[in-house]
């Protein structure tokens, strides 16, 4: 049974800001799959958007292994035309795609099930991207590679395409170095202070807690960026 879980983004008080805030709902369900509930690496890119969010209107975005989706959700209610997907082997994640889009009333959000490595009808009939994300999908190292290669896919689609992605830190000898440079691709940490994500509680929750999470912007190494 799925319970609705709150979370509230808020701007922070200052000179020139008008004390913006933003509420998303999204479903928490008690399933073995990974996607069906909040991560803490969710949470981190959910506030990096927001602390973007004038720049989001108008954007295609695409989450990919969105899950509850709470970061493709706030983009598409900051105005960014969005695509939600998750594995089109895993229907309960792309049900709680569905769940999410409904519970904030979001019934233009579109959702297809996108399998990490592999070309398929879905993939080659999506649109070009302004901003991919993804939290937390580097969690397996046999599947780093497959993530990589679906993001370069549709970085050939737009060579200007921007991978936004927060990753929780589990071991030291996990690194992407080697397969970022395979795939022609280069990244740039970006500090969570910089973006108020420098804390364990974001957007009245309790996440991320006492995780160490990264967020990470990748584009083709011969981008500007």
């Amino acid at each position: 049974m799925a319970v609705a879980q709150r979370f509230r983004f808020r701007e922070k008080p200052g000179p020139g800001t008008d004390g913006a805030v933003l509420e998303v709902r999204v479903p928490q369900v008690l399933h073995v799959q990974y996607g069906m509930y909040v991560w803490p690496c969710a949470v981190v890119l959910a506030q990096y958007l927001w602390f973007h969010r004038r720049s989001l209107p108008g954007k295609a975005v695409l989450e990919i292994g969105a899950g509850v989706s709470l970061p493709g959700i706030l983009a598409a209610k900051c105005g960014a035309e969005v695509i939600l997907s998750d594995s089109s082997e895993l229907p309960h994640c792309l049900d709680v795609c569905r769940q999410s889009c409904r519970l904030n009333g979001l019934s233009q959000v579109q959702v297809v099930g996108l399998t990490w490595g592999h070309i398929t009808k879905d993939l080659l009939s999506l649109p070009p991207q302004d901003i991919i994300l993804a939290s937390d999908v580097f969690f397996e190292p046999e599947d780093f590679e497959s993530i990589l290669a679906t993001v370069y896919f549709l970085m050939q689609r737009n060579p200007k395409v921007q991978f936004w992605s927060t990753y929780q830190v589990r071991s030291a000898d996990w690194s992407l170095e080697g397969l970022l440079h395979k795939w022609d691709m280069k990244c740039v940490h970006i500090p969570l202070r910089s973006f108020e994500a420098n804390k364990q509680h974001i957007a009245e929750s309790t996440l991320p807690g006492r995780h160490t999470v990264e967020m990470l912007v990748v584009s083709f190494a011969k981008s500007s960026f």
